[in-house]
């Protein structure tokens, strides 16, 4: 069970397109690899679940507590061979002062050693005071190894290397040269998402062949060897709804929507939903279903073709129309919308929402968010307290032409939601939010939700 942290000194020096190739290429070596994400992110790990080939479990001090950090971490490890955590930003980045929810924080709680990637474009001697920085800046963090990125030749990479001899004792276990073909296209909130590319295995490929062949994998799993094993992980206790009778959960799944956590999917499971993918851009109607999830994704840059399901649309009305219960993230939210508007285009969308879509040149919502629930959120409560919910938001669009008379779940403390002051659109037996939950200690919606639809059956 060997595990490494891949990091880096600042965002965008390359680290998610290492951290995918390594995990290709030791899955080609025969190695099962676990993959994890540290921080709210559904694009990366959708990119590491396919190298990989099992899913990426995200780590996230905002919505988890250290002990389900270490727990989570543990049961995942369990069956690996090498585990491998790509940080968000840089080592040392997080939303405090001190640091409690950075990646030097994460690799400080599970003791695992970190490997830094380093942007080289532009730096010789440079490098050094930077790696000797980031070593001295807290001596508990062990930095064992650090991948050159981006290197300019073989010129370039032997000063570099000479240079971080020299001044440093850090182990240089890969430089890997400037490849444009390797790059994954960028768009809003990040890198395009691996569902929405049918050649996403193929470029997994090149990047496993090019990473690959310029990383030392040998030295990666000596570090990751000499790791202490994870700490053993507690039994899952799963809610009494996980005994009652079976529900069916049909969720869209396709290039549009496909932005769904893997350990709230088996929460949902556990709890009793049997779940029915369906493509929104398509299939002609939903399936035999009891209920209705429609996750996040980017339906803005597939809206002609969820225009043109007029079949779809029609069965997603209807069934909520007809009181059936359904939960929307983000896009979905969008989806369920009278119409998407993006720059000078104009899709007509589901129309069971209230409200047009606009998408706008900068976030509208984009981070972590502090909601409280209201007496009009539709599932059921464990007890009379209205709960308070850490979770995250991304999006550019906002909604347009609200009359005043909706129904809120949320109130927002932090973050924006619909308005800048409510998340969570009420209709019938639909909950529709901006945010983006996770199924953890402190929020069961997964079991809320089962529930919710096992009552409305």
């Amino acid at each position: 069970m060997a595990h490494l942290m891949i990091s880096a000194a600042h965002k965008s020096s390359g680290k998610t397109t290492i951290s995918i190739g390594l995990c290709a290429a030791f899955r080609n070596k025969a190695r099962r690899v676990q993959p994890f994400k540290k921080g709210p992110d559904y694009i990366d790990p959708l990119w590491l679940g396919l190298a990989a080939g099992r899913p990426c479990y995200n780590l996230d001090f905002f919505t988890m507590g250290p002990e389900e950090i270490t727990d989570l971490f543990a049961q995942r490890m369990a069956d690996a061979d090498l585990g491998i955590i790509e940080g968000n930003k840089g080592l040392y980045d997080g939303l405090d002062l001190d640091g409690s929810n950075s990646n030097a924080a994460l690799a400080s709680l599970l003791d695992v050693p970190v490997v830094l990637v380093l942007d080289t474009r532009g730096m010789t001697r440079g490098i050094a005071p930077l790696i000797l920085g980031y070593q001295a800046f807290d001596e508990q963090i062990r930095i064992a190894g650090v991948i050159l990125n981006s290197v300019g030749g073989s010129r370039h990479e032997n000063k570099l290397r000479n240079v971080i001899e020299h001044y440093t004792e850090v182990r240089v276990v890969g430089a890997v040269p400037r490849n444009d073909s390797i790059r994954i296209e960028e768009r809003h909130l990040g890198l395009m998402p691996s569902n929405e590319t049918r050649a996403a295995q193929q470029h997994i490929d090149r990047i496993a062949d090019h990473v690959g062949s310029h990383v030392d994998l040998e030295a990666l799993l000596e570090i990751a060897g000499a790791a202490p094993a994870p700490q053993a992980a507690r039994p899952v206790r799963f809610a009494p709804e996980a005994q009652c009778g079976k529900v069916r959960i049909a969720y869209a799944r396709d290039a549009a929507f496909g932005f769904y956590y893997p350990d709230d999917m088996q929460a949902l499971h556990r709890a009793g939903a049997e779940l029915v993918p369906f493509d929104a851009l398509h299939d002609e109607a939903l399936p035999d279903a009891d209920g209705l999830f429609i996750g996040g994704g980017f339906p803005e840059t597939a809206m002609e073709a969820l225009e043109e399901n007029h079949g779809m649309r029609a069965s997603v009305k209807t069934f909520i129309e007809e009181g059936g219960p359904a939960y929307a993230e983000c896009g979905g939210l969008i989806y369920l919308c009278r119409s998407l508007q993006w720059d000078d285009r104009r899709a007509a969308m589901v129309g069971v929402l209230p409200a047009d879509v606009k998408m706008h040149q900068k976030p509208q919502g984009r981070g972590y968010v502090r909601l409280c629930e209201t007496d009009n959120h539709p599932w059921a409560r464990d007890d009379a307290c209205f709960q308070r919910v850490n979770a995250h938001e991304f999006h550019y669009s906002g909604l347009e032409s609200l009359d005043g008379t909706q129904k809120f779940a949320y109130k927002v403390e932090r973050g924006f939601g619909v308005d800048g002051v409510h998340d969570g659109l009420v209709y019938k037996n639909l909950l529709a939010n901006y945010s983006h939950m996770r199924n953890v200690g402190s929020n069961h919606w997964a079991e809320r939700f089962v529930a919710h639809v096992r009552a409305c059956k």
